[in-house]
C-alpha cells in the first residue's frame, strides 16, 4: 500500500486514534492517503483541514461537481491515478449524469479540454488548472482577468485556484510514497459542507 510504514485503524491509539476517528468511513475504512500520515498524526490534521476547507465548505459557491472535475483534471496531469479514481468517482455521483461524467473523463485523460461537455468559462477555468500545475511561474494576471470577464467572482477564482494548488500537493503525497487504492472504498468524502468540523467520510 506505501513505501513507508503506516499504522492500520486498529492499532491506532491516542491522537492518530482520535483523527482516524474523524475521518473514518463504512467499517472503519480510512482513505490511504490519510493513512500516509498516520506516523504524524498532525500533518494528516493538517492536510484534511485544508482538503475539507477548499473542496468541502458552504462558503464555496462553484458548484462541488466542477471543483471535483477541477481536482481529476489537475491529478490527470500529475498522473497521480490514485487521485483521478477517487475523485472521478465524487464528480460522477454529485452530477449524477454518467454519460455526461465519461465524456468530461475521456476530454480529460485525452488532454482535449475543449472537447468535454463544459461551458466555456469552465473550459476557461480548467485551462487556469493546467497552467498552474504545468507551468505555475509563466502564469500572469491576464489569465485571472479572463476568468473575470467569463463572469466568475475573485471569490470564486481563488476557491479555482485552491482547489488546482491542493491537488497538486495531494498528487505529491500519493505519488511520492507510493500510495495505492488497495483496501480503500473509492469516492468517499467528507460530503457535509454545512458542518467544516465534519471530516466524516462518506
Amino acid at each position: 500500500m506505501a513505501w513507508i510504514k503506516t499504522v492500520a485503524y486498529d492499532d491506532a491509539e491516542g491522537k492518530l486514534k482520535v483523527l482516524y476517528d474523524r475521518v473514518k468511513g463504512p467499517g472503519n475504512n480510512v482513505d490511504n492517503i490519510m493513512m500516509m500520515h498516520s506516523l504524524r498524526p498532525h500533518t494528516m490534521e493538517g492536510h484534511m483541514a485544508i482538503y475539507k476547507y477548499v473542496l468541502h465548505h458552504a462558503g464555496n459557491t462553484v458548484p462541488k461537481w466542477f471543483l471535483e472535475t477541477l481536482g481529476v483534471w489537475v491529478s490527470s496531469l500529475n498522473e497521480c491515478q490514485y487521485c483521478v479514481e477517487h475523485h472521478f468517482c465524487g464528480l460522477q455521483r454529485l452530477l449524477d449524469d454518467d454519460d455526461r461524467a465519461t465524456a468530461i473523463r475521456a476530454a480529460i485523460e485525452a488532454r482535449a479540454i475543449h472537447e468535454a461537455p463544459l461551458d466555456d468559462r469552465q473550459k476557461l477555468a480548467m485551462e487556469y488548472a493546467r497552467q498552474l500545475t504545468d507551468e505555475p511561474a509563466a502564469i500572469d494576471k491576464r489569465i485571472v482577468e479572463q476568468l473575470r470577464s467569463a463572469g466568475y467572482t475573485d471569490g470564486e477564482i481563488l476557491e479555482i485556484n485552491q482547489v488546482s494548488a491542493y491537488f497538486s500537493y495531494a498528487n505529491r503525497t500519493v505519488l511520492g510514497l507510493g500510495c495505492s487504492t488497495d483496501g480503500d472504498i473509492l469516492g468517499l468524502s467528507p460530503g457535509n459542507s454545512d458542518d467544516p468540523d465534519d471530516w466524516s467520510h462518506a
